[in-house]
């Protein structure tokens, strides 16, 4: 799950990092006003969407007085905005930021994140904030510092001055630092997050250190025990189809291909899209179903895939341990009757029950293709797409 900058701050604060004043809003007036209530002669209009790289899609602007406060909120709200995380779609913007103006005399990045190489949390910085840290990784990766932390000690004072020191920040600055990094990494650990970065984390001109952005990504499986951060949730922000999948315990990301692919268990699922890759097409969604489906959960699977006009064909690749293939089975035929289905369907099962399963299908009397193999199963889909 994912939240807006500006409810990402309001955690931090909580924490006690320091970040500008800022008002959120949803009108070109609310803009306005919230300047007014601000106070001051400079403010950054800022939209707020899911997605880094606003500033260089044109969704943050400053202005030097209320009229330019009116300009450049009434010119972001509504925007399609496109940056290199949003797709070539864009996304609209709903919400604005409006925020006191900085003065910047040094821009760093700082994160906490799970880090899944080493099974450890990082605590990640660089000198270079404010620029795609994945560019800065490919270009510069001597200029990224990174610590691991345990997690029964926490981010020590000698970490976190190792980071603060490595990234150059000034030795009159670098007690303030060293608590901002000490604090970032405890809000990361008290929210379930699995990332929180601050980019660009900023040197003021007197000297103090501040948190000029904020972004948060949280463990989706860790969010019943966090009600506050869950009532941050914008469906706007989110994919249709996947809060429809949500609702059923779905696991659903629509993707780019005309392959809809129905499986159990995330690593069979992955292995399935790549094994459509390998024979020459592209998949059209990830799709889990879980251990635990029923008909009623196929079903709806195969309605989720179905409304994309891309899908042109349908894999399923079951492997039954706990889920039962027969249970599957009963379930497709179900699925593929109520939703009249009218594009190819291949259907790989093994394991539990997998003759019964077989037998079902078969005495259906839909034109189901059968498979044996994964190697099988994608050969036989990217034949009848085609």
């Amino acid at each position: 799950m994912k939240i807006h900058e500006y409810q990402g701050k309001e955690i931090l604060r909580k924490f006690g990092v320091a970040t500008p004043r800022g008002i959120p809003c949803f009108s070109v007036d609310e803009a306005v006003k919230a300047a007014e209530q601000l106070g001051g002669n400079i403010w950054v209009v800022k939209a707020q969407i899911h997605a880094g790289g606003r500033g260089k899609g044109g969704g943050v602007k400053l202005a030097r007085s209320l009229d330019e406060v009116r300009q450049h909120a009434g010119s972001i709200l509504g925007m399609q905005l496109k940056t290199h995380q949003t797709g070539p779609e864009g996304q609209q913007v709903r919400r604005l930021l409006i925020e006191d103006g900085a003065d910047i005399k040094k821009e760093y990045y700082v994160a906490a994140l799970t880090d899944r190489a080493t099974q450890k949390v990082a605590m990640m910085a660089s000198s270079e904030g404010g620029m795609d840290i994945e560019e800065v990784a490919h270009k510069t990766p001597e200029k990224i510092i990174k610590v691991f932390v345990d997690p029964l000690v926490g981010l020590t004072d000698t970490q976190a001055r190792e980071l603060a020191e490595g990234i150059g920040v000034p030795a009159a600055s670098q007690a303030q630092a060293i608590d901002t990094f000490k604090k970032l990494y405890t809000c990361y650990m008290e929210t379930d997050a699995s990332l929180a970065e601050i980019n660009p984390l900023i040197l003021e001109g007197n000297g103090n250190i501040k948190a000029l952005d904020a972004k948060f990504n949280f463990d989706s499986n860790a969010l019943y025990r966090q009600p506050e951060i869950v009532a941050y949730r914008d469906l706007d922000e989110e994919d249709a189809d996947e809060i429809e999948a949500s609702k059923f315990d779905l696991a659903y990301i629509s993707l780019d291909g005309n392959i809809g692919c129905l499986v159990n268990g995330a690593g069979l699922a992955m292995a399935t899209m790549d094994t459509i890759k390998l024979f020459g097409a592209e998949p059209a969604n990830f799709l889990d179903v879980g251990g635990g489906a029923t008909t009623e959960k196929v079903t709806e699977a195969f309605k989720l895939m179905l409304k994309n006009p891309k899908v042109k064909g349908i894999l399923v690749n079951i492997f039954g341990g706990i889920m039962k293939c027969d249970t599957i089975a009963t379930g497709i035929v179900a699925a593929a009757r109520e939703t009249h289905l009218s594009v190819p369907l291949v259907v790989r099962m093994k394991g539990t029950n997998e003759d019964l399963g077989k037998q079902i299908l078969a005495a259906s009397g839909l034109p189901i293709i059968a498979a044996d193999t994964m190697a099988e199963a994608a050969t036989r889909i990217v034949a009848a797409v085609k």
